[in-house]
Protein backbone atom coordinates (compact mmCIF):
# COMPACT_ATOMS: atom_id res chain seq x y z
CA UNK A 1 0.00 0.00 0.00
CA UNK A 2 1.14 3.35 -0.48
CA UNK A 3 1.71 5.97 1.79
CA UNK A 4 -0.48 9.09 1.97
CA UNK A 5 2.30 11.31 0.29
CA UNK A 6 2.51 9.11 -2.44
CA UNK A 7 -1.40 8.72 -2.79
CA UNK A 8 -1.42 12.42 -2.86
CA UNK A 9 0.61 12.73 -5.94
CA UNK A 10 -1.21 10.65 -8.09
CA UNK A 11 -4.47 12.27 -7.00
CA UNK A 12 -3.90 16.17 -7.58
CA UNK A 13 -6.63 17.33 -9.79
CA UNK A 14 -5.67 18.29 -13.35
CA UNK A 15 -8.06 18.25 -16.19
CA UNK A 16 -8.60 15.56 -18.55
CA UNK A 17 -7.62 15.45 -22.32
CA UNK A 18 -9.32 17.84 -24.03
CA UNK A 19 -13.44 16.51 -24.17
CA UNK A 20 -13.92 17.43 -28.01
CA UNK A 21 -11.79 13.99 -28.97
CA UNK A 22 -14.64 11.99 -26.81
CA UNK A 23 -17.49 10.27 -29.33
CA UNK A 24 -20.67 11.15 -28.32
CA UNK A 25 -21.60 7.59 -28.50
CA UNK A 26 -18.85 5.72 -26.49
CA UNK A 27 -18.56 4.64 -23.43
CA UNK A 28 -15.74 5.24 -21.39
CA UNK A 29 -14.05 2.92 -19.94
CA UNK A 30 -14.24 2.05 -15.88
CA UNK A 31 -12.21 4.42 -14.24
CA UNK A 32 -9.30 2.71 -12.39
CA UNK A 33 -9.76 1.08 -8.69
CA UNK A 34 -8.78 3.14 -5.94
CA UNK A 35 -5.11 1.82 -5.28
CA UNK A 36 -4.42 3.95 -8.93
CA UNK A 37 -1.68 1.82 -9.53
CA UNK A 38 -0.68 -1.71 -10.44
CA UNK A 39 2.49 -3.77 -9.36
CA UNK A 40 2.64 -5.86 -12.58
CA UNK A 41 6.41 -5.80 -14.48
CA UNK A 42 5.45 -3.11 -17.42
CA UNK A 43 6.63 -5.89 -19.82
CA UNK A 44 4.26 -8.54 -18.55
CA UNK A 45 1.07 -6.15 -18.18
CA UNK A 46 -1.85 -6.31 -20.84
CA UNK A 47 -1.12 -3.01 -22.64
CA UNK A 48 2.46 -3.19 -22.93
CA UNK A 49 2.97 -3.75 -26.51
CA UNK A 50 6.03 -4.98 -28.48
CA UNK A 51 8.69 -2.64 -28.98
CA UNK A 52 10.01 -1.86 -32.99
CA UNK A 53 11.40 1.05 -34.73
CA UNK A 54 8.89 2.42 -36.06
CA UNK A 55 7.99 3.57 -32.53
CA UNK A 56 7.28 6.83 -31.21
CA UNK A 57 8.66 8.56 -28.69
CA UNK A 58 5.72 9.45 -26.45
CA UNK A 59 4.31 5.66 -26.12
CA UNK A 60 4.82 2.27 -26.78
CA UNK A 61 4.21 0.46 -30.33
CA UNK A 62 1.17 -0.18 -32.33
CA UNK A 63 -1.00 -2.44 -30.67
CA UNK A 64 -2.93 -5.43 -32.35
CA UNK A 65 -5.56 -4.67 -30.18
CA UNK A 66 -5.90 -0.73 -29.44
CA UNK A 67 -5.91 -0.30 -25.72
CA UNK A 68 -8.03 3.12 -25.34
CA UNK A 69 -7.49 5.76 -22.95
CA UNK A 70 -10.09 7.10 -20.26
CA UNK A 71 -10.73 9.26 -23.33
CA UNK A 72 -11.58 7.79 -26.73
CA UNK A 73 -9.53 9.62 -29.69
CA UNK A 74 -11.81 10.30 -32.66
CA UNK A 75 -10.74 8.36 -35.65
CA UNK A 76 -11.87 9.89 -38.24
CA UNK A 77 -9.85 11.98 -40.85
CA UNK A 78 -13.19 14.69 -40.87
CA UNK A 79 -11.54 15.66 -37.68
CA UNK A 80 -11.34 19.39 -37.91
CA UNK A 81 -9.44 22.51 -36.14
CA UNK A 82 -13.51 24.15 -35.92
CA UNK A 83 -14.79 20.68 -34.55
CA UNK A 84 -12.53 21.32 -31.59
CA UNK A 85 -13.62 25.09 -31.32
CA UNK A 86 -17.09 25.00 -31.04
CA UNK A 87 -17.03 22.92 -28.12
CA UNK A 88 -14.90 25.59 -26.00
CA UNK A 89 -17.23 27.96 -24.46
CA UNK A 90 -15.18 30.90 -24.72
CA UNK A 91 -13.27 30.61 -27.80
CA UNK A 92 -10.47 32.93 -29.10
CA UNK A 93 -10.91 36.02 -30.67
CA UNK A 94 -8.72 35.44 -34.60
CA UNK A 95 -7.76 38.23 -36.85
CA UNK A 96 -6.27 40.54 -34.22
CA UNK A 97 -3.07 42.46 -33.38
CA UNK A 98 -3.53 41.40 -29.43
CA UNK A 99 -1.74 37.82 -28.57
CA UNK A 100 -3.55 37.69 -25.78
CA UNK A 101 -6.43 35.07 -27.28
CA UNK A 102 -3.31 32.98 -28.06
CA UNK A 103 -2.12 33.67 -24.23
CA UNK A 104 -5.47 32.23 -23.26
CA UNK A 105 -5.31 28.54 -25.89
CA UNK A 106 -2.19 28.24 -24.14
CA UNK A 107 -4.22 27.62 -20.96
CA UNK A 108 -4.99 24.43 -22.02
CA UNK A 109 -1.32 23.10 -22.51
CA UNK A 110 -0.95 23.37 -18.76
CA UNK A 111 -4.19 21.20 -18.08
CA UNK A 112 -4.43 19.12 -20.56
CA UNK A 113 -2.46 15.57 -19.49
CA UNK A 114 0.00 13.07 -21.28
CA UNK A 115 -1.21 10.10 -21.50
CA UNK A 116 0.86 7.70 -21.78
CA UNK A 117 1.45 7.42 -17.99
CA UNK A 118 -2.19 6.73 -17.30
CA UNK A 119 -1.98 3.02 -18.98
CA UNK A 120 -0.07 2.87 -16.13
CA UNK A 121 -2.87 3.95 -13.42
CA UNK A 122 -1.06 7.30 -13.11
CA UNK A 123 -4.28 9.52 -13.20
CA UNK A 124 -2.67 12.87 -11.70
CA UNK A 125 0.25 12.45 -14.45
CA UNK A 126 2.57 15.97 -15.66
CA UNK A 127 0.72 18.03 -18.54
CA UNK A 128 2.16 18.88 -21.78
CA UNK A 129 3.39 22.16 -20.57
CA UNK A 130 5.04 20.57 -17.57
CA UNK A 131 6.99 18.10 -19.83
CA UNK A 132 7.81 21.14 -22.21
CA UNK A 133 9.29 23.58 -19.45
CA UNK A 134 11.65 20.75 -18.06
CA UNK A 135 13.16 20.20 -21.69
CA UNK A 136 13.69 23.85 -22.45
CA UNK A 137 15.44 24.19 -18.91
CA UNK A 138 17.26 20.95 -19.73
CA UNK A 139 18.15 22.59 -23.38
CA UNK A 140 19.58 25.82 -21.91
CA UNK A 141 21.68 23.96 -19.47
CA UNK A 142 22.98 21.90 -22.69
CA UNK A 143 26.89 20.99 -22.05
CA UNK A 144 29.42 23.21 -23.50
CA UNK A 145 30.40 20.51 -25.89
CA UNK A 146 26.88 20.87 -27.59
CA UNK A 147 26.59 24.95 -26.96
CA UNK A 148 29.23 25.72 -28.85
CA UNK A 149 28.10 23.67 -32.09
CA UNK A 150 24.22 24.43 -31.81
CA UNK A 151 21.85 27.15 -31.52
CA UNK A 152 20.82 26.42 -27.94
CA UNK A 153 18.18 29.64 -27.68
CA UNK A 154 16.82 27.80 -31.27
CA UNK A 155 16.69 24.77 -29.14
CA UNK A 156 15.13 26.19 -26.31
CA UNK A 157 12.30 27.68 -28.06
CA UNK A 158 11.44 24.68 -29.94
CA UNK A 159 11.37 22.60 -27.13
CA UNK A 160 8.58 25.35 -25.95
CA UNK A 161 7.02 24.68 -29.12
CA UNK A 162 6.80 21.21 -30.11
CA UNK A 163 4.25 20.14 -28.30
CA UNK A 164 1.92 23.35 -28.95
CA UNK A 165 -0.59 21.86 -31.75
CA UNK A 166 -1.73 19.27 -28.59
CA UNK A 167 -3.43 21.77 -27.34
CA UNK A 168 -6.19 21.55 -29.03
CA UNK A 169 -5.02 18.12 -30.63
CA UNK A 170 -4.90 16.62 -26.77
CA UNK A 171 -2.36 14.15 -26.39
CA UNK A 172 -2.55 11.48 -28.83
CA UNK A 173 -0.11 8.15 -28.52
CA UNK A 174 0.49 5.53 -30.49
CA UNK A 175 -1.39 2.89 -28.55
CA UNK A 176 -4.92 5.15 -29.68
CA UNK A 177 -6.33 4.19 -32.48
CA UNK A 178 -5.59 7.43 -34.84
CA UNK A 179 -2.58 6.61 -37.53
CA UNK A 180 0.74 8.42 -37.80
CA UNK A 181 -0.77 10.66 -41.02
CA UNK A 182 -3.84 11.38 -39.20
CA UNK A 183 -1.75 12.82 -36.22
CA UNK A 184 0.12 14.63 -38.27
CA UNK A 185 -2.17 16.11 -40.34
CA UNK A 186 -4.05 17.12 -37.52
CA UNK A 187 -1.04 18.91 -35.82
CA UNK A 188 -0.27 20.72 -39.07
CA UNK A 189 -3.62 22.18 -39.34
CA UNK A 190 -3.66 23.48 -35.62
CA UNK A 191 -0.44 24.78 -36.01
CA UNK A 192 -1.76 27.10 -39.26
CA UNK A 193 -4.38 27.95 -37.45
CA UNK A 194 -2.94 29.19 -34.39
CA UNK A 195 0.14 30.56 -36.44
CA UNK A 196 -2.24 32.13 -38.57
CA UNK A 197 -5.65 32.90 -37.38
CA UNK A 198 -4.81 33.70 -33.62
CA UNK A 199 -0.91 35.47 -34.55
CA UNK A 200 -1.16 36.04 -38.22
CA UNK A 201 -1.21 39.64 -36.96
CA UNK A 202 0.86 39.99 -34.42
CA UNK A 203 4.18 41.38 -34.48
CA UNK A 204 6.43 40.98 -31.23
CA UNK A 205 10.01 39.16 -30.96
CA UNK A 206 8.50 36.33 -32.57
CA UNK A 207 5.46 36.27 -34.69
CA UNK A 208 3.15 33.11 -35.80
CA UNK A 209 5.42 32.62 -39.18
CA UNK A 210 8.01 32.34 -36.73
CA UNK A 211 6.83 29.65 -34.47
CA UNK A 212 5.62 28.00 -37.36
CA UNK A 213 8.80 27.28 -38.83
CA UNK A 214 10.55 26.34 -35.87
CA UNK A 215 7.83 23.48 -35.51
CA UNK A 216 7.98 22.28 -38.44
CA UNK A 217 11.90 22.30 -38.26
CA UNK A 218 11.22 19.95 -35.36
CA UNK A 219 8.95 17.63 -37.14
CA UNK A 220 11.13 17.68 -40.18
CA UNK A 221 13.80 16.10 -38.19
CA UNK A 222 16.55 17.34 -39.99
CA UNK A 223 18.47 20.37 -38.39
CA UNK A 224 21.24 19.37 -35.60
CA UNK A 225 18.74 21.72 -33.51
CA UNK A 226 15.72 19.58 -33.68
CA UNK A 227 17.60 16.44 -33.68
CA UNK A 228 19.52 17.49 -30.01
CA UNK A 229 15.83 18.35 -29.31
CA UNK A 230 14.29 14.84 -29.71
CA UNK A 231 16.90 13.63 -27.49
CA UNK A 232 15.84 16.26 -24.90
CA UNK A 233 12.19 14.73 -25.40
CA UNK A 234 13.51 11.24 -24.81
CA UNK A 235 15.67 12.39 -21.52
CA UNK A 236 13.08 14.12 -19.97
CA UNK A 237 10.44 11.32 -20.31
CA UNK A 238 13.16 8.71 -18.81
CA UNK A 239 13.55 11.38 -15.63
CA UNK A 240 9.32 11.27 -15.62
CA UNK A 241 9.33 7.57 -15.08
CA UNK A 242 11.66 7.53 -12.89
CA UNK A 243 10.25 10.06 -10.87
CA UNK A 244 6.79 8.08 -10.59
CA UNK A 245 8.38 4.74 -9.64
CA UNK A 246 10.44 6.82 -6.59
CA UNK A 247 7.34 8.30 -5.78
CA UNK A 248 5.12 4.95 -5.60
CA UNK A 249 7.85 3.35 -4.08
CA UNK A 250 8.46 1.15 -6.80
CA UNK A 251 5.04 -0.13 -6.55
CA UNK A 252 4.75 0.35 -10.28
CA UNK A 253 7.61 -0.65 -12.92
CA UNK A 254 7.43 1.44 -16.05
CA UNK A 255 10.37 -0.02 -17.56
CA UNK A 256 8.59 0.07 -20.50
CA UNK A 257 9.70 2.89 -21.43
CA UNK A 258 13.31 2.45 -21.32
CA UNK A 259 13.50 1.59 -24.68
CA UNK A 260 13.77 5.61 -26.09
CA UNK A 261 17.38 5.62 -24.63
CA UNK A 262 18.14 3.64 -27.74
CA UNK A 263 17.15 6.22 -30.07
CA UNK A 264 19.46 9.03 -28.49
CA UNK A 265 21.81 10.31 -30.65
CA UNK A 266 23.74 13.04 -28.64
CA UNK A 267 26.13 11.81 -26.95
CA UNK A 268 25.91 14.55 -24.08
CA UNK A 269 22.21 13.56 -23.53
CA UNK A 270 23.50 9.68 -23.61
CA UNK A 271 25.68 10.78 -20.42
CA UNK A 272 22.35 11.88 -18.39
CA UNK A 273 20.14 9.34 -19.92
CA UNK A 274 23.03 7.14 -18.35
CA UNK A 275 22.78 8.79 -15.08
CA UNK A 276 18.99 8.72 -14.74
CA UNK A 277 18.93 4.69 -15.39
CA UNK A 278 22.06 3.78 -13.18
CA UNK A 279 19.83 6.09 -10.52
CA UNK A 280 16.74 3.74 -11.52
CA UNK A 281 19.04 0.48 -11.25
CA UNK A 282 19.77 1.51 -7.53
CA UNK A 283 16.56 2.50 -6.87
CA UNK A 284 14.97 -0.51 -7.36
CA UNK A 285 17.59 -2.28 -5.50
CA UNK A 286 17.00 -0.08 -2.30
CA UNK A 287 13.59 -1.58 -2.44
CA UNK A 288 14.46 -4.99 -2.65
CA UNK A 289 12.81 -5.39 -5.82
CA UNK A 290 13.55 -6.03 -9.71
CA UNK A 291 12.73 -3.80 -11.96
CA UNK A 292 12.40 -4.54 -15.93
CA UNK A 293 14.38 -2.96 -18.59
CA UNK A 294 14.12 -2.78 -22.81
CA UNK A 295 16.12 -3.85 -25.79
CA UNK A 296 19.62 -4.04 -23.53
CA UNK A 297 19.11 -0.50 -21.56
CA UNK A 298 19.97 -2.02 -18.43
CA UNK A 299 23.56 -0.97 -16.93
CA UNK A 300 26.14 -2.75 -16.38
CA UNK A 301 27.61 -3.33 -12.92
CA UNK A 302 30.80 -1.41 -12.33
CA UNK A 303 33.91 -3.36 -11.90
Amino acid sequence: MFSLAAKRAFTLPIRHAPPRLLSHHATPPPTPSPAFLHTTPAHSHPTAMAVDESTQTNGVAEPGAGHLDAREIEQSSTWTVQSVLKDIPHGYAESTASPVPFFHLLERLKTTKRAGWRRFGIESCESIADHMYRMSILCMLAPASVTSKLDILRCTRMALIHDMAESLVGDITPVDPVSKEEKSRRETVTMDYICTNLLGKFNGGLNGADIRRIWQEYEDSETPESLFVHDIDKVELLLQMVEYERTCACATDLGEFTWVAQKIRSPEVRTWADAVFRERQQLWRNAGKTCSWRADTEPKDEA
